[in-house]
């Protein structure tokens, strides 16, 4: 199938590779411009630009794909659909209307659920079981279009943001690939999205690694697991910031009488501090101005006490 591919990130570049795999026709690849990272300012390619370059496909970047010179570049990459992955942009109802097929997104959720730009930690914060990549065909609406095909994978315990985003990567490849051999063959049947079970995941910034100590410790470990590696899930110690990467949450220690915060105890390997409900054991953290590092070796140049409070 002839398709022009839209997305920006990792989690784009993995259904493009998918779908140049399974020998569909990428006539154009359109991603967000060249952006500065780092200290020195360099500018660097999206992944999806890396993977098309690779290709040989064409590689559009407009700073506004709703522009009229945009659209016009756009329809000179004559294509049957527009495949859309975490492009970054809204598409107008014109550019909707542009392929013969339409525009087919590959959304990291089980839709009607967790709608929006951050699905992928709003399923850990909120304690899911399981998530997964709906193939949508889209409206003029945010993720509100007819669901076209669905796969389904569960979420482990220890799973955080970076890796159950790789496994939703992988399984929006293998979606999209399955998805497209189905239309092909006329198979596949839209289904409505129910109103009444939607929800929206909106997008995560920096406040929202702020770990506020008087909710339980089970919803603390779910918000430091939803913000690892990015914005990370962070307090404060001795007026100092404190990441927090790696903990769980426990009910055996007694905290009658404790805040919320306070350090109860700490062995060789962990720190444990009070939680609103039950208390969080720290195994992995990192101090403002230091590298990250095991509690273990952490606490082998701090001096935690118990009694001391964080946040």
């Amino acid at each position: 199938m002839k398709i022009v591919f839209m997305g920006t990130p990792e989690y784009a570049a993995e259904a493009l590779e998918a779908l140049i795999s399974a020998g569909h026709e990428v006539v154009a690849a359109v991603t967000q411009p060249d952006k500065a990272k780092g200290r020195s300012g360099n500018l660097l390619p999206p992944p999806v630009k890396v993977c098309a370059a690779k290709h040989g496909i064409p590689v559009l970047q407009p700073r506004r794909i709703k522009k009229a010179e945009a659209m016009e570049e756009l329809k000179q990459y004559p294509a049957e659909i527009y495949i859309v992955a975490a492009f970054g942009q809204i598409l107008s109802q014109e550019i909707l209307d542009i392929p013969p097929r339409g525009c087919l997104n590959i959304h990291a959720s089980l839709l009607p659920g967790y709608r929006g730009a951050s699905p992928i930690q709003h399923v850990i914060l909120n304690g899911e079981k399981k998530t997964g990549i709906t193939i949508m065909q889209m409206d003029a609406g945010i993720d509100t279009g007819d669901i076209l095909y669905r796969k389904e994978i569960l979420i482990r315990d220890d799973d955080d943001y970076e890796t159950l985003h790789d496994k939703l990567a992988v399984l929006g490849g293998q979606a999209i690939t399955e998805a497209l051999a189905l239309l092909e063959q006329g198979k596949l049947i839209p289904e409505k999205q129910q109103e009444d079970l939607s929800s929206y995941a909106p997008l995560i910034g920096k406040e929202m690694g702020r770990l506020d100590l008087t909710q339980s410790a089970a919803a603390l470990e779910r918000r430091i697991r939803a913000m690892t590696p990015w914005p990370s899930a962070y307090t404060s110690y001795q007026g100092k910031k404190l990441k927090i990467w790696r903990a769980e949450p426990v009910f055996s220690v007694n905290t009658f009488g404790r805040r919320p915060g306070e350090i109860l105890c700490t062995d060789k390997n962990s720190v444990t501090v009070a939680a609103g409900e039950g208390a969080l054991r720290i195994y992995e953290l990192q101090l403002e101005g230091r590298k990250r590092m095991t509690a273990h070796d952490f606490l082998l140049g701090v001096r935690m006490q118990p009694g001391e409070m964080l946040g």
